[in-house]
């Protein structure tokens, strides 16, 4: 319900929202001349960058100045600046890997780099809750297709003996190639990849690994790494390093990051790379300077600081949350937590009831999860404080219920365990 609603402002801690009115039962909406001043529980702003940054605006504006909005051309035209190559070698460094290679949009990245990188004769195993980038991307490939279930080492390895045994439909031969497709952090869920136990499957039956950072690179790991440094896992045991700008950067694109021959390799052939407009020039300033914010290279610990504190601010809320009595998604350290509602009629009336309260929280409903498993998906940032999160708990857990989305009794808080320990039950006996 909320994502329909326009916003004026930048998607910081809090945010402008249209105010719209219907007199056909929500049928359509008609948009006034008022905002609401909104907490913003909804924008992927993981770590404050989206608004406006001591250090990132104004160098944004003197890129813009200089290469103007757009470089109107593709990236093997005339829409290479000396920004794009910087900014391709800034990331390689920042994932650790050789070289990479970016794009002006997020999704393209998947969908338009895996009917490159595998085709007939090839094998995609993909675990069963990817995003839809990843899922159309597969399909348009022509490989053969093989679902795992979520999260679930043993299943992957199931499916990766029965297929080699196999082979290929109808000729049995071997597999020209296999790769496993895998997410850090799953948007919908908030659980972190068990990434260890699933490089050591593909190790063993000589499967390439593909690994999408959309929500996990700068947001998790101590410098901002993403799931490779939180798991402690060496980025040469991923072939293939996917991420996106939209998240914690507060910019656009996607970058692809591996080794220079397979970078190389996609400079070539990829249709994203080939015939698609290049990155803005102030987008990827915005990112080349994030990138120094998150690592101290802007000679200031806010970068530390914002890391610190989206790991606090996700931790906290997502542990109250849970002693209020909801049902929460996702491990601790991720940023997002869905919060789930179930009854399709509670969808609604959630994100309609936080609203008037001033919270801006985000449903997610069918076809984006199944029918009955809506949710509200709560996303936290560095920038909330925590007079914004306190606030926030209070109309979640007013709402909560109102509209009885909480499923499981609540935690005592202390005063209640202090006077209950003070006070003996009536069952008590005391002896002499």
């Amino acid at each position: 319900d909320c994502f329909g609603r326009p916003i004026a402002s930048a998607p910081d801690a809090w945010f402008d929202v249209v105010e719209r009115y219907s007199n056909d039962n929500n049928k359509t909406l008609k948009r006034t001349d008022k905002i609401s001043r909104c907490l913003n529980l909804g924008s992927y702003n993981y770590l404050g960058f989206a608004a406006a940054d001591e250090y990132c605006t104004p160098r944004v504006i003197d890129s813009l100045c200089r290469f103007s909005a757009s470089t109107c051309s593709t990236r093997v035209e005339g829409g290479t600046t000396t920004l794009h190559k910087e900014l391709e070698e800034c990331v390689a460094n920042f994932v650790g890997k050789p070289a990479a290679v970016v794009f002006g949009m997020g999704y393209v990245t998947n969908s338009a780099i895996l009917p490159v990188i595998i085709g007939r004769g090839g094998l995609i195993i993909s675990d069963s809750l990817n995003h839809n980038s990843i899922v159309n991307g597969a399909r348009g490939s022509g490989a053969t297709i093989r679902v795992f279930q979520h999260n679930t080492p043993s299943h992957l390895e199931k499916v990766l003996r029965e297929q080699i045994a196999d082979g290929q439909p109808r000729t049995h031969r071997p597999w020209k190639k296999i790769i496993v497709v895998v997410e850090g952090i799953y948007s919908m869920e908030g659980e972190l990849c068990k990434l260890p136990e699933i490089i050591a499957i593909c190790k063993k039956y000589k499967a390439y690994v593909y690994l999408d950072e959309a929500h996990s690179i700068g947001a998790v790991g101590k410098t901002g790494r993403g799931v490779c440094e939180l798991l402690g896992v060496d980025t040469v045991d991923v072939d293939i390093m996917m991420g996106t700008f939209t998240k914690s950067f507060g910019s656009c694109g996607g970058y692809i990051a591996g080794s220079k021959e397979l970078i190389q390799y996609l400079k070539y052939t990829c249709p994203a790379h080939l015939y698609a407009t290049s990155i803005s020039p102030p987008a990827a300033q915005q990112i080349i300077s994030s990138i120094k914010v998150i690592l101290g290279e802007d000679g200031s610990s806010r970068g530390a600081q914002k890391l610190a504190r989206i790991r606090e601010n996700s931790n906290f809320f997502r542990s109250e949350l849970q002693k209020m009595g909801f049902e929460v998604l996702g491990d601790n350290d991720s940023p997002i937590m869905p919060i789930m509602l179930y009854n399709p009629a509670k969808i609604p009336a959630f994100s309609r009831e936080c609203l008037k309260q001033n919270v801006a929280v985000v449903t997610v409903a069918f076809p984006a999860t199944p029918l009955l498993l809506a949710r509200a998906r709560i996303c936290i940032s560095a920038s909330h404080t925590k007079e914004d999160l306190l606030k926030a708990l209070e109309v979640i857990s007013q709402v909560g219920d109102m509209v009885g989305i909480k499923y499981f009794p609540a935690e005592p808080n202390k005063q209640q365990q202090d006077q209950q320990q003070q006070q003996p039950g009536k069952d008590t006996i005391k002896l002499d």
